[in-house]
């Protein structure tokens, strides 16, 4: 069976993005981006909601020819490292389903739009042939997928700054759920990397 995996930057107080999306309080982590790309699963499709996919749309398929410093998001650095470089090549690769009633004509390629997250269309995903899949941000999606008990791994690199206020990846999650922990790794840069598989 496919698994889906959630990889998240969150601040120490636990928000993955502040209130107006941005992500200029990320600091850039070398070697957690090596970690995260030596790591375990065996990816070829990213989920995303509407949001999320035009930021990395905005960023990521001109990052193959490395773009001016003033185009990236304020964790990528500014001179692109081979491990960015081999996300952007992963990204750009990737089948890219993106759950949105609005995005239309989208031009990064490989992409499929999907009108609706339905929860038994991602099972039946994890159900089919191919590799696992992957969510980046989409806390939308993340917090759908959770309450069905679909998604297979957590993945948390806690970045040392407090936002005070921002977006929470889960929100409206109401029924506790028990998580086993699979790794604590920290960096250099005093990034922690946490990752959780739902507790049987």
């Amino acid at each position: 069976m496919r698994r889906i995996v959630m990889f998240n930057n969150v601040s120490a107080d636990g928000y993955f993005a502040r209130s107006d999306g941005s992500l200029d309080w990320v600091v850039p982590d070398p070697e957690l981006d090596r970690a995260a790309m030596a790591g375990p699963g065996n990816f070829d499709t990213v989920l995303f909601g509407r949001r999320t996919y035009e930021l990395f749309a905005s960023f990521w398929p001109q990052a193959l020819s490395d773009p001016p410093a003033p185009e990236r998001p304020g964790h990528i650095p500014r001179k692109l490292t081979p491990e960015t470089h081999r996300m952007a090549i992963f990204l750009d690769n990737a089948t890219k389903l993106v759950f949105s009633r609005t995005l239309t004509n989208p031009s990064w390629k490989n992409t499929q739009v999907v009108r609706e997250l339905d929860p038994e269309r991602v099972e039946s995903l994890k159900n089919s042939k191919g590799g696992d899949m992957l969510i980046f941000g989409s806390g939308t999606i993340v917090t759908l997928l959770t309450l069905h008990r679909l998604i297979d791994e957590y993945q948390f690199a806690v970045r040392p700054v407090l936002l005070g206020d921002g977006r929470s990846v889960l929100r409206g999650v109401r029924a506790d759920l028990s998580l086993e922990l699979l790794e604590a790794r920290s960096f250099r840069a005093a990034t922690v990397l946490l990752r959780y598989a739902p507790a049987k």
